[in-house]
């Protein structure tokens, strides 16, 4: 059974996308350890990445090439400075000369040393390989980024179930819905609570505190960034940034210094129906926008859908609880992540495995679940309210316009929210014993579906709006 922490699903990087862009960085990273670990790091003179499947398909509007060159060059993106990854690419662009982990300067031509190949290997549609040119020879490496930033090597897996070897050592092991109820019965804790206790089984729950809060500190920072950022996002869509207008209108005379003060004062607003649409709307788009200009954000449980998760949190503090605090904070990420993670597990959290439904679907349901808990809701609601949420994303298709984590991503990620808190409050009026469709039941659904699906509707540009509209009507 795969060991999945909360810090495996809510991860802080750069954006656009935790599968094409967070993944293949990564990736760098440990390939720059292969290397080193097998004393070939001081040998290399020349180093190739060949990139295949939806990586190549959707990789220039991804920023994919630009990960890899940052992995590369060891820079790390949960701390990189955002504001000079520019400089960094243009001096290589300009130079043709990367440092090799901050170290070893190396000869590299972008236009030439990164292919980008239509051909998809058979393990996953996201692979990208790693050659090494020492002394004449050729050590090559294949990575597989699996969705939500997870990478895999292929020999891991098992040759016939075309699976992955995972280990845990959680005393409460979770791989379906029913294990986790299992373990909420026996126990007669919450949801959270059970997740907690595997989460100190590797370390303190100081630790544990300390992360959730850079976790929710980078979501509050990225939603205050993007509300108080206007102008257009890059990559050619010209697409207007709507959080700045909208957050301008719905904030009035309110004064504030940064981020944590924002918080506190829009808390103390007066808001009507339509303002609650509007804001938990402008907190989700507010993330996606800064994800969509190469800003940081929490993988949640994907950057292409890191602003749902955010969003559900805000609406429960600044409109149903003026006195949450970090412990409801901490509730919330810790369902949620468990929620992701039985999705992970049984299903995909990777587009272009799963199509869409597997980033704002999952979210959604992560979001629903959360929710659901704070708001008084029982283990078994949790789960139904997971469960609403993912039933009404299913067979949503991946089809970013241009490669670009835009159109149709940004706003999806506002709809994402909306129907995670109609799935919660359903949730709370029902009783689960008269529920027909266990989060099980959708979670293998998911899969089948995802399955069933045709290749170009999986974050390829290949169908749906990325052909139905071009760039030049844009």
């Amino acid at each position: 059974m795969e060991c999945i922490s909360v810090f495996d699903m809510l991860k802080i990087g750069v954006g656009p996308s935790s599968s094409h862009t967070l993944g293949p960085w990564r990736a760098a990273e440990r390939w720059i350890k292969e290397l080193k670990s097998n004393k070939r790091f001081a040998k290399v003179e020349k180093i190739k990445v060949d990139l295949y499947g939806s990586l190549s398909l959707t990789g220039k509007g991804h920023a994919t090439d630009y990960a890899i060159l940052l992995g590369l060059c060891g820079a790390d993106p949960e701390y990189i400075p955002v504001d000079t990854i520019d400089i960094i690419i243009a001096s290589i662009k300009n130079t043709s000369t990367l440092v090799f982990n901050n170290e070893v300067p190396l000869a590299f031509d972008i236009k030439t040393d990164i292919v980008f190949n239509r051909k998809f290997l058979p393990f996953h549609s996201n692979a990208m390989t790693f050659t090494a040119v020492i002394n004449g020879r050729h050590y090559k490496s294949t990575y597989y980024s699996i969705g939500g930033g997870f990478v895999v090597q292929e020999e891991r897996k098992i040759s016939k179930a075309n699976k992955i070897i995972f280990y845990c050592t959680f005393p409460y092991p979770v791989e379906k819905g029913t294990d986790l109820l299992r373990f909420c019965k026996d126990l007669n804790l919450p949801i959270s609570q059970v997740v907690l206790e595997n989460e100190k089984s590797i370390r303190t729950e100081d630790v544990i505190d300390n992360e959730l809060k850079r976790i929710w500190d980078t979501m509050l920072e990225c939603m205050y960034v993007g509300c108080h950022t206007e102008g257009n996002l890059p990559g050619g869509l010209n697409v207007r940034r709507r959080a700045f207008d909208m957050h301008k209108s719905l904030k009035g005379d309110i004064i504030y210094a940064d981020p944590k003060e924002w918080l506190y004062a829009i808390r103390g607003t007066e808001v009507k129906f339509r303002q609650i649409l509007k804001w938990v709307s402008c907190f989700a788009l507010a993330v996606n926008e800064v994800n969509a200009s190469l800003g940081r954000v929490v993988t949640a449980p994907t950057n292409g859908s890191a602003g749902v998760i955010p969003a559900v949190l805000m609406y429960y503090l600044v409109i149903e609880n003026h006195d949450g605090n970090f412990k409801d904070i901490k509730r919330f990420l810790l369902v949620a992540s468990e929620i992701g993670s039985i999705f992970k597990k049984g299903a995909t959290i990777s587009a272009a495995m799963g199509g869409c439904q597997a980033e704002i679907g999952v979210s959604s349901a992560m979001a629903a679940g959360a929710l659901c808990e704070l708001l008084g809701g029982t283990p078994e609601q949790v789960l139904v309210a997971a469960e609403i949420a993912m039933e009404h994303h299913l067979g949503l298709t991946c089809d970013p316009i241009g490669g670009l984590v835009q159109i149709p991503c940004i706003e999806r990620n506002a709809m994402g929210a909306i129907k995670a808190i109609n799935a919660c409050e359903l949730a709370l009026d029902t009783d689960p014993n008269n529920v027909k469709v266990p989060l099980d039941k959708v979670v293998n659904t998911m899969w089948e579906t995802a399955k069933d699906m045709n290749t170009k509707y999986k974050e390829t540009s290949e169908g749906g709006l990325a052909v139905g509209v071009h760039l030049t009507d844009c």
